[in-house]
């Protein structure tokens, strides 16, 4: 395959990160060891998701900034791209090794030889998959088995995992222990794993506090982590052929709520101005549709009543719908397969012209 010459230096620094983060888990130094490799990991998969995307002739640069995009910028781009073909748990897996990176670069958590282990594995499975589909090659090619991550612990179930880790959370809690810290940061960690199924997940001190007050309370793990309850893994082979690929199954509802008197266990708090970032003039913008007809799409897909694609804002009296990166992933991929004429005509104002020209930086307002 002919690559495009940026593609190759991203693709090259993601091979050269892997090694590394490879090389940091299978050391015998135990100093240092965790943060090295969640880094190098990281990094590996943001040089070789921008490569993939690079490759895919996808521009990575914000056009305002001049700087090339984030790595959530980058997961979102290349969710459903028909190349790349990152699934929803490829890119849960992806933010989870994120978000513990982010705890561990920019203030400390504690991550279990286990967890360490299953997600350093599931980053070199997913990292061969990638490189596969998108540039056929094997990761083989370029690395002998002998760096790849290794353990001593086979990979255990899960759940049981998890349950390990709470047990010993809650005993670093006990009364006398004088551990609270490595309790926190072990917390920290398994907030971070929620990314597996819920894309904006942040860790905060609030919901830390949360965790806390559920454990002291007795709650069962299930309670106090109920996003959890909807990952597994799937472990294929043997010794150093092992692959690993986590997996979403459906859990018990979450709420989500920003007030801290309420006694729940681990309730998380959800920035939704974040959450729902887009307007309706942005999805057009987007979609490359006219404001009209971004509407009639909507309406054709049942967005607005979608919790998870859009929220109304109420301010005083004014009342501001805004939208989730969710709807603009489903708007995008319904237009590959459906005939938009034909909605349009279905959900189309009436008595009232269409702009002759989609929404632009400056042009059109788009109907809400």
């Amino acid at each position: 395959m002919k690559l495009k010459q940026e593609a190759r230096v991203l693709k090259k620094k993601a091979l050269s990160s892997l090694v590394a983060a490879t090389e940091a888990f299978n050391s015998p130094h135990d100093i240092g060891r965790s943060t090295k490799v969640l880094l190098h990991l990281q990094h590996s998969f943001e040089m070789l998701i921008k490569a993939a995307l690079v490759q895919a002739n996808v521009m990575v640069f914000d056009s305002h900034l001049g700087r090339s995009w984030g790595f959530e910028t980058c997961i979102k781009h290349a969710l459903g791209h028909p190349k790349i073909q990152l699934s929803d748990s490829d890119a849960g897996t992806l933010r989870a090794i994120d978000a513990m990176r982010d705890d561990e670069q920019h203030w400390f958590n504690f991550v279990s030889e286990q967890l360490l282990y299953l997600h350093a594995r599931a980053g070199v499975t997913l990292f061969d998959d990638i490189l596969q589909r998108m540039f056929k090659e094997e990761l083989t090619t370029y690395l002998p088995h002998r760096v790849l991550p290794i353990s001593v612990d086979p990979p255990r179930d899960l759940a049981l995992v998890l349950d390990e880790e709470y047990t010993q959370i809650a005993a670093l809690m006990s009364p006398g222990r004088r551990a609270r810290h490595e309790a926190c940061a072990r917390i920290r960690t398994l907030l971070a794993m929620e990314a597996h199924v819920e894309p904006d997940t942040r860790v905060s001190t609030k919901d830390v506090a949360r965790v806390e007050r559920g454990i002291r309370n007795g709650n069962p793990r299930e309670l106090v982590f109920p996003r959890l309850e909807e990952i597994s893994t799937t472990v294929d082979g043997h010794g150093i052929t092992i692959t690993v690929h986590f997996t979403k199954k459906q859990g018990a509802p979450v709420r989500y709520v920003a007030d801290d008197t309420v006694p729940a266990a681990a309730i998380r708090e959800v920035d939704l101005q974040r959450k729902f970032h887009r307007s309706a003039t942005d999805l057009a913008i987007a979609l490359k549709l006219t404001g009209p007809r971004s509407a009639a799409l909507r309406q054709h897909l049942g967005i607005d009543a979608n919790e998870s694609c859009s929220h109304e804002f109420v301010f005083g009296s004014q009342r501001h719908r805004r939208y989730s990166d969710n709807a603009f992933v489903l708007m995008r991929d319904a237009l590959v397969s459906i005939d938009m004429e034909a909605v349009w005509q279905a959900h189309k104002p009436r008595g009232k012209a269409e702009p002759a020209t989609p929404c632009s930086l400056t042009g059109c307002r788009a109907a809400v």
